[in-house]
């Protein structure tokens, strides 16, 4: 296992990294529970405190099944857990399953903590071909899976009816371009009751990881040695936004920063939104608000692109139980235990045969735009040491959406730091 010293700083910035279900827990006690050790003990890893109680029921239906087997569950805030796996890394104490998302992938797994999963994959009954073709990219480093997926994330268009129906906009459709969102945008605007038609998102993902690729750019290359903000897809995909932010059809950052638009989106102060498929419980599952809302695929700009983003069961290569652990990965892999999720609603399972359980989830709801993306989905956009340039992301965000400076000088300032830090990655 080489050092990890140098991931130090890297780790301080995890917080940086926008990705799914990063919500902290507000009761880590689990952390607390006591490690036993034996052949039958399984540690998991994970953070996601709405999905613990789903994952207790999976621990629970495995245990029956196999008798006097311990799945021990250690839940972590997502702030802590991948500084405590690093931490349990140098100690050789890792747990023996962990979830994983795309920005520290390739940080871990190029560290030789990861067990390699393609000689397990037959006797685990795990397909490559029952997951998204992005996802199963996504967790492949030298042509080796190192991950069983467990969900993914896309996002999309969701809008409030009743918003819309009071200004007498027509809801958006499959086949709405960009102008026809700003368009609506601007009709559904109204300063007098502090309404704006839609957000400009100062994020990544949920925001210009998207539109970039719609415009025909890319944020990193496929070889991971170059940054695209320098070119004028990137600008294009960004500059729209700013141009929303600009014109008053968005809360500017200072609102934005005060309270997030997601939260002025449920009060119904904002008409339409994009947003990721984490999101589903948060705005449908509140009865308040649930009935006046929808959604929709993103609008096409140039071309179609999603960017999706997924998490993924990793098995510690150091794992002291690795036969029942990988039984244990197995199981969370297999169409029932995925099934188990589809029908919580909490994320979208990973696995494609669930699909349709999942949509029927909220039946009245277009569930399926989330789906249908899957289509034109593009990668998410990770190299060895993501959360260093996602700082970078960070700063320019601010600069350019609180326009104090031109778009393109902030993009060409930012690829050339990212460009050096990837230039270290390669040393």
């Amino acid at each position: 296992m080489k050092l990890w010293k140098k991931f130090a700083l890297c780790m301080s910035l995890a917080l940086l990294v926008t990705g799914c279900g990063n919500k902290d827990s507000k009761n880590p006690s689990s952390e607390e529970k006591s490690s036993k050790s034996g052949e039958n003990v399984v540690r998991i890893a994970m953070w996601n405190p709405d999905q613990i109680a789903t994952m207790k029921d999976i621990e629970k239906k495995y245990e029956e099944k196999n008798p006097g087997v311990d799945i021990q569950i250690e839940e972590t805030t997502f702030k802590d857990h991948f500084t405590k796996l690093e931490t349990q890394a140098q100690g050789d104490v890792m747990p023996d399953i962990f979830t994983m998302n795309g920005p520290n992938f390739i940080k871990f797994v190029s560290n030789g903590v990861i067990e390699p999963l393609d000689d397990y994959l037959d006797k685990m009954g795990i397909k490559k071909e029952d997951y998204p073709e992005g996802l199963i990219n996504l967790y492949t480093y030298d042509n080796h899976l190192y991950g069983i997926p467990k969900d993914w994330d896309l996002t999309a268009l969701f809008y409030n009816k009743k918003l819309f129906d009071e200004k007498g906009v027509s809801y958006p459709n499959k086949d709405w371009t960009w102008d026809d969102f700003v368009k609506a945008a601007e009709q559904l605007t109204d300063k007098d009751k502090g309404i704006w038609g839609t957000s400009f998102k100062p994020a990544t993902q949920e925001g210009y990881y998207d539109t970039i690729p719609q415009c025909g750019g890319y944020i990193i290359n496929k070889d991971k040695t170059k940054s695209g903000y320098d070119t004028e897809e990137a600008y294009d995909g960004i500059q729209r936004w700013i141009d929303i932010g600009e014109k008053g059809y968005s809360p500017d950052l200072k609102t934005l920063t005060d309270t997030n638009d997601t939260d002025l989106f449920k009060a119904g102060k904002i008409a339409m939104i994009y947003s990721g498929s984490w999101r589903i419980p948060e705005y449908l599952g509140d009865e308040n608000i649930s009935k006046d809302i929808d959604l929709e695929i993103m609008p096409k700009i140039k071309e179609r692109a999603a960017t999706i983003h997924g998490l993924s069961y990793c098995l510690a290569k150091g794992s002291k139980n690795k036969d029942q652990a990988l039984d244990f990965l197995a199981y969370l892999g297999s169409k029932e235990v995925n099934e188990m999720w589809a029908e919580k609603a909490t994320v979208i399972p990973a696995n494609n045969k669930v699909l349709e359980t999942w949509e029927k989830s909220y039946p009245d709801k277009n569930l399926k735009a989330f789906v249908d993306e899957l289509e034109y989905s593009v990668p998410y956009p990770v190299s060895k040491n993501t959360p260093v340039w996602n700082a970078y992301e960070e700063d320019a965000i601010n600069e350019m959406y609180s326009f104090n400076k031109p778009v393109k000088d902030v993009l060409k300032d930012l690829a050339q730091k990212m460009n050096d830090a990837l230039e270290k990655e390669q040393n």
